[in-house]
């Protein structure tokens, strides 16, 4: 009974290619991040009544160091978002001050968006931070998809209780993300679309959270420009950065 348990467990985990729910994960993490990237981003926040645009740009290196400009609105403009490994700050220009973020706001909205900070900043880590484990295959968009479940690894630093992600089979890109609470109920639905050429890799460049308590608000994040595996330092991501990078 045993062995016979140890084969389901198997089964779950590889694909009929012989690859782990984890390797496909991570080859889409990988082909989503690089080494390095930068990046020019437009964020359209979608209310009832009202719509709100900022544009930023965005660095980032490995899965611990990112740093993000916010270059309009007006109001916002210069506006910095630094993370360092486990820890995350904010400088606001209009203040001089910067303020450290504790982990107790990794989910708490991110510039008034239904993007958490923890979105923006990739605190936690798909690869590393859960347990992956491959589910019923499925077409998203007419295009088939690895249905992957994750759930959070007991000493891990994450916001979500469990993700189901699904990622298209040809190119490994994530096509669609279901996030749940600890009690297992639905929060956020990421839909991807607008799939081409960009950085040199076929990627979805539109992101969509909608939240799953109010479906009539979302938020886009549409990707511009892209450049990976750039020649960035940990150096880069510091204090002083914050205060003049352009």
């Amino acid at each position: 009974m045993k062995k016979l348990l140890l084969f389901i467990l198997f089964i779950s985990t590889v694909s009929l290619y012989g690859q782990t729910a984890k390797e496909i994960i991570k080859k889409m993490d990988d082909k989503m991040q690089g080494n390095s990237n930068r990046s020019v981003m437009r964020m359209t926040v979608i209310r009832p009544d009202w719509k709100r645009e900022v544009t930023m740009k965005g660095w980032v290196l490995g899965r611990e160091f990112s740093l993000i400009l916010i270059t309009s609105p007006v109001r916002d403009k210069g506006q910095v978002f630094l993370k360092r490994k486990t820890e995350m700050w904010n400088w606001q220009p209009t203040i001089d001050r910067v303020v450290k973020l504790p982990p107790s706001m990794m989910l708490q909205s991110w510039m008034g968006s239904d993007f958490t900070n923890d979105d923006l900043v990739k605190q936690s880590s798909i690869v590393n931070d859960y347990i992956q484990t491959l589910k019923k295959d499925t077409i998203i968009s007419g295009m088939d998809a690895y249905q992957i479940e994750l759930i959070p690894k007991p000493d891990a630093a994450v916001v979500w209780g469990k993700v189901i992600a699904f990622v298209e089979k040809k190119e490994f890109n994530q096509l669609l993300v279901r996030y749940f609470d600890e009690d297992g109920a639905l929060v956020n639905t990421l839909m991807m679309s607008d799939i081409r050429p960009i950085g040199g890799r076929v990627l979805p460049c539109r992101l969509e959270m909608i939240p799953h308590d109010n479906p009539r608000q979302r938020t886009v994040i549409e990707y511009i420009e892209l450049e990976f595996d750039l020649n960035l330092k940990e150096d880069f991501y510091s204090m002083q950065s914050m205060k003049r990078v352009r």
